[in-house]
Order: C-alpha cells, then structure tokens, then sequence
C-alpha cells in the first residue's frame, strides 16, 4: 500500500514524466472550464445553459475534492502538507463542496480562488521546454498579475452586483479592477458598499506587496545574465587538451590554467 501512496503522489507532483504532465494539465483544463463557467454565469445566459454550467462546475468540484482527498492521503506528513501554500489553496478550491448548505453568498466568493490552483503549473520548470529562469520569473509575474485581476473582479463583482448598477457582469468587474491596479481610477465604475470598497484596497495592497518584489527578481536575472553575456562575449570556446577548461581568452594562445597551446 506504501509503494502505490508513492507512485500516486510522485504523479500527482510529477511534471516531466509524460502521465504526470498529462494529470497536472488536465486538472489545469479543469479549473480553466471552471473559471470560464464562473465568468460566463455573470452575463444573461439561457436557463438550459446555466444548468449545464452548474452541472459541469459541480462535476469539477467532485473530482478536486477526491484529489485533495487523494493527496492528504498521499502524504507523508499530513499535518504538515494541510498548512502548505498549495494544500491551503486546493482547501479553498473545495470549500463550497462542504459549505453547500451554509451560505450562498460566502460560496460564490471562494469559487474565485479556484484559479490559484495553476500555481504548480507556473512554478514547474519542467513542464515547459528550455524554461530558464528568467522565463519562469517573467511567468510568475504575469501569472500573479492574471490571478490578482481575476480573483479581485470575481470577488468585487459578487459583492457589487446584487445592489450596484455599474457591475453588471464579470467585465465591468474586470474593467474596474484593471484601471484600479494601473492607478488609472476611473470613476464611471466604482464600489459602493463597503465590503466592495474594503476588498479593492485590499486588492492595491496586495498588488503592491507581490509585483515589485518579483519585478526585483527579474532585474536582478536580468543584469545578471547581460553581465555573464558580455563576459563571456570577449571568450572563445576552445577546449583545453590538457587541464579540459573550455572557455579562454579571444587572444589567448596558451592554456591560462595548465598553459598548454591551444
């Protein structure tokens, strides 16, 4: 029974054999479908399509609740995997499964985070082929940039909706919470309640606290990267038969290590 908890898990994290890119990607389709579903539902759509959508996000909570089942049980450490970042994002994901019966309102709020979910995709560096990591900080920023706009608009748009005017679907949502973030501000769509006030000042704070540090990140990968570039750029690729170092001065005649002619 051990042996198949480690092959479980090992595929459930795996993203560079060709079954764990497989599994990952389509729970990664998954919560795409689901973020379309949530997004199309705030726009006047046909009963028999809203049925549809309901009944497809109801089939994708199912399967993420037996995948986060799966992964608790997977775990060494279960106590430790419940308080990781990604535990904490799929316990969000799932969360209305178990508070079906409590309050709609609270439910329709968490369905929003479910796009956090992707956040293993964009950490992998093996999912993606010759991914450097520049590449993968340059993911990372728009991915936190995607996802903050996202989950916000979801959020605001829930709250706003019922008793604002100006959001009448996820894109006035959306709209607002892109010229919001630019620091642009206009005023034709705005918060009224409170709670829709609260939840754009947090949407700001959080933008602030995550985007510089990565933006950080990157010039630093940057700057790195054009250092070694010019560097190397004044070296020839000359493998040395003697001590085997590769890289020597353009002019250099002799090994600058061992000395010997090359």
């Amino acid at each position: 029974m051990s042996m198949l908890r480690q092959k479980i898990s090992f595929y459930l994290d795996d993203l560079a054999t060709p079954i764990g890119k497989l599994i990952n990607i389509a729970i990664a389709l998954l919560v795409l479908a689901s973020a379309t579903s949530f997004v199309a539902q705030t726009y006047p759509i046909p009963d028999v399509t809203r049925y549809r959508l309901n009944l497809l996000d109801d089939i994708i909570l199912g399967i993420f609740v037996f995948e986060y089942f799966l992964r608790l049980w997977c775990a060494e450490e279960k106590l430790k995997y419940l308080f990781s970042l990604y535990a904490i994002v799929d316990l969000l994901a799932i969360l209305p499964f178990f508070l079906g019966a409590i309050d709609v309102t609270f439910i329709r709020l968490l369905r929003w985070f479910r796009i956090l979910r992707l956040i293993r995709l964009v950490e992998s560096r093996s999912l993606f082929v010759n991914k450097t990591e520049d590449i993968a900080i340059l993911l990372r920023i728009l991915f936190t940039l995607f996802a903050i706009v996202f989950v916000f608009s979801g959020l605001i748009y829930q709250i706003e909706h019922p008793t604002n005017p100006k959001f009448h679907n996820f894109l006035d949502a959306f709209y607002f919470s892109i010229f919001t973030m630019t620091t642009v501000g206009y005023s034709d769509v705005m918060p009224k309640s409170d709670a829709g006030k609260l939840t754009t000042v947090i949407m700001v704070l959080t933008g602030i606290a995550l985007i510089p540090v990565q933006l950080g990140e990157l010039f630093k990968r940057l700057i790195k990267t054009a250092n070694q570039s010019d560097r190397f750029g004044e070296m020839k690729d000359i493998t040395c038969s003697g001590c085997g170092l590769s890289l020597h001065d353009a002019d250099a005649q002799f090994c600058k290590v061992c000395g010997t002619k090359i």
